[in-house]
């Protein structure tokens, strides 16, 4: 019988220890999927042994972040069943239509990076810090996912892989390099991608495969593409992917390339306030679940 498996790449800064930080993202994912289809999220109590948590971000920051401060929002989160009438106003808010504008005018002019306020400045650097690998680290990072992988992969195992904001962008390098550096026996079966800046030109030039041209530019191992952008998510930036990457159908790389842009709202709260990009908020909003379940239940 094939497994199905869910593999999570998380997204920059410090987490909490790798079980605690997999507990609070099963908690959300399960939520999420139970909001869009009971059925499915029924199944999925007894299924946590098949989420599995790829913990770069302790090799990458040598330090891990007090779960205590994540607990209750979580909980709050869990108990809201929707985004706020403030929640909608907030991520439609001028401020955050300002940062949308500086961030996409650095986007395409690199020079003034510096010059950007704090949180789109360090965004943008703490992005090129994987992307200078330094020590190796963006390799040795890449290795942890693709430890997960090859075995699925080359036992045809059905993979749903799932990148949140720089998370994505290590599963994209990832990806390429097994499709062109090593051969696996299948493909992973759906990749979703939450909040990500794959969008991005900044990010764009320097993925693995970019100066390629063809089936050589791109992952050749995804079977199915779903990519999720909420209202306010500044890191992604270019919210719709198929402008991007629509050439991988038309190469028959892709079976499929959808976006989920349209009125999806990330109602995670925590103490400075509402949080249009995190990676809970993502996973129990049920846009989010019904692309998990409809994965679960097709396959």
């Amino acid at each position: 019988m094939t497994t199905k498996t869910i593999i999570f790449v998380p997204g920059k800064n410090p987490k909490p220890p790798a079980k605690q930080h997999r507990d609070l993202l099963w908690r959300t994912l399960q939520e999420g999927v139970r909001r869009a289809n009971p059925e499915v999220g029924q199944a999925f109590i007894e299924q946590q042994k098949q989420f599995h948590l790829v913990a770069w971000n302790s090799l990458y920051y040598h330090e891990s972040k007090d779960i205590s401060r994540d607990l209750p929002w979580i909980d709050k989160l869990i108990h809201e069943h929707g985004p706020s009438q403030d929640d909608i106003a907030q991520a439609q808010h001028w401020h955050r239509k300002l940062d949308r504008f500086l961030f996409n005018i650095a986007d395409h002019m690199h020079f003034i990076i510096r010059f950007l306020p704090k949180p789109v400045h360090d965004t943008i650097y703490e992005t090129n810090r994987y992307f200078q690998n330094k020590d190796n680290i963006a390799c040795e990072i890449r290795e942890l996912l693709k430890q997960e992988l090859r075995p699925l992969l080359n036992q045809s195992q059905k993979v749903l892989l799932i990148g949140h904001s720089l998370g994505s962008v290590i599963a994209y390098d990832t990806l390429w390099e097994l499709s062109h550096e090593e051969t696996v026996k299948d493909k992973v079966d759906l990749f979703l991608t939450l909040g990500s800046p794959l969008g991005m030109n900044y990010v764009q030039r320097r993925l693995q495969g970019y100066d390629l041209r063809n089936s050589k530019r791109f992952p050749t191992c995804i079977r199915h593409w779903a990519n999720v952008a909420s209202v306010g998510d500044v890191t992604a930036l270019d919210r719709e992917f198929h402008n991007d990457f629509g050439e991988m159908t038309k190469l028959g790389l892709l079976e499929s390339l959808n976006d989920h842009c349209q009125g999806i709202f990330n109602f995670y709260h925590n103490e400075e306030g509402l949080n249009c990009h995190r990676s809970y908020g993502y996973l129990v909003n049920p846009a989010v679940g019904e692309i998990i379940a409809d994965w679960w239940r097709q396959n």
